[in-house]
């Protein structure tokens, strides 16, 4: 018999996502595997799968699931894939790229989140991440350059150090871009020197602190 969080977990996926048009099959394999609810608060164990961000302290958020579908289908991972993930949060996207790539690197500029995040994937046996606490927005040099880079945050305009560790062969970049508290989903893919920005879905996000983002 499945338990409460496995149903819910299937009923998410059902209704949130494939519903409303998330296709591809990595991306829902790892949505219906990923216990969502241990990467939540206490307080909303019971809200770990509805439609909305949560709250998980430091003011930020775990972000919609939806949202984080869309951003993982346009990223069009393939598992060779090495990533960097701008923002770890609580961990919940990390875990999804971890099921879906080779190399999942994660910067997080809070360091209580940071390490809650690296407990609970190394409880669910995530080896292929590696969690350091930083600025985002100069990404993690050391182990660029990057197939896909994916920003948990809003930017005011893209970090150039971001773009500069993407592969030039092909790599992609998906950030939200615009004001503080409403952003268009950008997605820069790099072809050697040049880079192409298409504009996706509005989204809204926190802010991205840093040196090339907002002054927190």
């Amino acid at each position: 018999m499945k338990d409460k969080f496995a149903v819910q977990r299937e009923r998410m996926v059902q209704e949130q996502l494939i519903r409303r048009g998330i296709k591809d099959r990595r991306v829902i394999e790892a949505f219906l595997k990923v216990p969502r609810h241990l990467f939540v608060d206490r307080a909303y164990l019971d809200e770990a799968y509805n439609d909305y961000p949560l709250p998980i302290g430091y003011g930020q958020t775990i972000s919609q699931p939806y949202m984080v579908a869309i951003m993982l289908e346009r990223a069009e991972l393939e598992p060779h894939h090495r990533v960097l993930e701008i923002g770890t949060g609580s961990g919940y996207q990390t875990a999804l790229l971890a099921e879906i790539v080779k190399e999942v690197y994660s910067v997080e500029r809070i360091p209580q989140l940071a390490e809650r995040a690296r407990e609970v994937l190394e409880s669910l046996g995530d080896e292929n991440v590696k969690i350091k606490t930083g600025d985002g927005t100069l990404g993690w040099e050391e182990f660029a350059p990057y197939d896909r880079i994916i920003v948990t945050a809003g930017a005011p305009k893209i970090p150039e150090p971001l773009k500069e560790q993407l592969s030039p062969e092909g790599g992609k970049l998906l950030i939200p871009v615009g004001p503080r508290y409403s952003q268009v989903l950008y997605i820069v893919t790099r072809r050697g020197d040049e880079y192409e920005i298409e504009k996706d879905s509005p989204c809204v996000f926190v802010p991205l602190i840093g040196e090339e983002g907002w002054e927190e």
